[in-house]
């Protein structure tokens, strides 16, 4: 059994992913990234009571703490863990729905090249809530819009880990959720190609996927197994592009430890199988 998450609810942040992360909570979309607005505090996205406010262990980087917080919330029917914000909400407190949870932290289970979001799960109340692994599916209530891209584009941002192209462009910023289509069949891709494990398609089914012209893997439901592939940049190797639903802007994000890419550089991203 699925849950979720409306689309009231996912219009209250300006992007999500189900699979563009290399932890085993996201397997098979079980947890959720939320993209809420930058310096802003983070609302929440369910109603309930807070059951516990846990200090964690993260993992050690050289740019971010090496904690982080679990926040145990009874959702009702269902136990919401939520991460990666460092709570002005404490045990006993009731939150609803876009109520601030406090600012986000990046700890270190963030790669250089992710912005800030909030993590969350839904776990069965009788089911360990501490455990990194056992959460229920979750789906998103709302349109996804599909939309092509040929692998090329204009560099509009960029960092030294990444580098944010101008297309696909959003239709309509602010409207509706979209994502990059799947060139072969329904759908839109979800996750970090190839360099996380596997992705996902929203609003797809099982059959090949297809990126910039290649096919980069198989679904199987809703899940992507992905191909041995590599990424380009004009030529140059990255570690790989995310990918992601955003309501607030879109354009393809190439990211790696070092994306030698500058703003108003034109790019041709290829994808070549090995």
């Amino acid at each position: 059994m699925a849950v979720t998450l409306s689309a009231d609810v996912l219009a209250r942040y300006r992007r999500f992913s189900l699979y563009n992360s290399p932890f085993a909570a996201h397997d098979e979309g079980r947890a959720i990234d939320l993209y809420h607005e930058p310096g802003e505090p983070v609302p929440s996205p369910v109603a309930g009571e807070v059951l516990d406010v846990r200090r964690v262990r993260a993992p050690p980087k050289p740019y971010a703490p090496e904690h982080d917080y679990l926040v145990l919330v009874d959702a009702g029917e269902w136990t919401a863990r939520l991460m990666h914000v460092d709570p002005t909400v404490d045990v006993g407190d009731r939150v609803t729905v876009g109520d601030p949870l406090g600012p986000s932290i990046r700890a270190g289970f963030f790669a250089p090249w992710v912005p800030d979001h909030l993590h969350l799960e839904f776990r069965d109340p009788d089911a360990d809530p501490y455990r990194a692994s056992g959460s229920v599916p979750l789906a998103v209530g709302a349109d996804v819009e599909a939309l092509d891209w040929d692998g090329s584009g204009t560099v509009v941002e960029a960092d030294e880990t990444w580098a944010r192209l101008d297309s696909p462009a959003h239709p309509a910023a602010g409207e509706r959720f979209v994502g990059l289509a799947n060139g072969a069949g329904p759908g839109v891709v979800d996750g970090g190609l190839p360099h996380y494990d596997g992705g996902g398609l929203v609003g797809g089914e099982s059959g090949p996927v297809v990126v910039a012209g290649t096919t980069v893997g198989e679904a199987t439901g809703r899940n992507v197994t992905w191909s041995d592939v590599q990424v380009y940049a004009n030529g140059g190797p990255v570690t790989g592009l995310a990918l992601f639903c955003a309501r607030d802007r879109f354009g393809i994000k190439v990211v790696g430890e070092a994306v030698d890419l500058a703003v108003g550089e034109d790019v041709a991203v290829t994808v070549e199988r090995r």
